[in-house]
């Protein structure tokens, strides 16, 4: 059987990851494509129980930093091996809204962790798993603090440990996402969020077909 195609969805917080990944899984789905749409952390019961964990200090102890990326990857791991990997070998698309490039923006530029270091840790947690595309969903920090307080007010939902997280902190991710975006350009396609909704969904729909062929069809 021919393998699947392992999609990740990466960005800011607010960039609108968590729609346009829905939106693309839907149209490839009309298409007769099988996709398993999945997120991180979670995407696993064990994954889950991490990302509450880790967003809102549900034990009453934020985690130490390293402690933080440690979570973060035994989440990856259990993901990978229960969910991804199985998938792809089932001949499904996989999209997942966030994979890798997040602990090096997070944990890398964010917290000031040694990149190299991090690469390491993922490279085992994955078994050196790489996605076939990366779409990065780019919003400024401004646009990003915005939408997160207008989505506040809808759900009246608190924000968590890391949306709560200096504005310096958003900032140095940002960079850090178009750091990496420009250093695999033949991996990841950078597109602005800060557009009408469909113009974004139909340039990541193109973007899915130039550069990973297939989204015309079920394999």
């Amino acid at each position: 059987m021919r393998r699947g195609v392992f999609i990740t969805f990466e960005g800011p917080e607010g960039s609108g990851k968590s729609t346009h990944i829905r939106l693309l899984a839907e149209r490839l789905r009309a298409r007769g494509i099988a996709v398993t749409l999945t997120r991180e952390p979670g995407g696993t019961p064990l994954g889950e129980a991490i990302r509450r964990l880790l967003q809102h200090d549900g034990s009453g102890e934020s985690p130490e930093p390293r402690a933080e990326v440690l979570l973060f990857l035994a989440s990856r791991a259990q993901h990978v091996a229960r969910v991804i990997e199985p998938a792809l070998s089932r001949g499904e698309w996989v999209l997942c809204d966030r994979f890798s490039d997040s602990t090096l923006a997070y944990q890398g530029y964010g917290r000031g962790f040694d990149l190299a270091q991090l690469r390491a840790v993922d490279a085992f947690a994955t078994c050196a798993l790489t996605p076939d595309l990366t779409v990065l969903l780019d919003v400024t920090p401004a646009t990003s603090r915005q939408r997160l307080h207008a989505r506040q007010a809808q759900t009246a939902a608190a924000p968590d440990r890391i949306e709560r997280e200096a504005d310096a902190f958003h900032a140095r991710l940002r960079a850090g996402f178009l750091e990496l975006a420009a250093a695999d350009p033949a991996r990841v396609e950078v597109l602005t969020t800060e557009r009408e909704q469909e113009q974004v969904a139909a340039e990541i729909l193109a973007a899915v077909e130039r550069r990973v062929g297939g989204a015309g069809h079920a394999d």
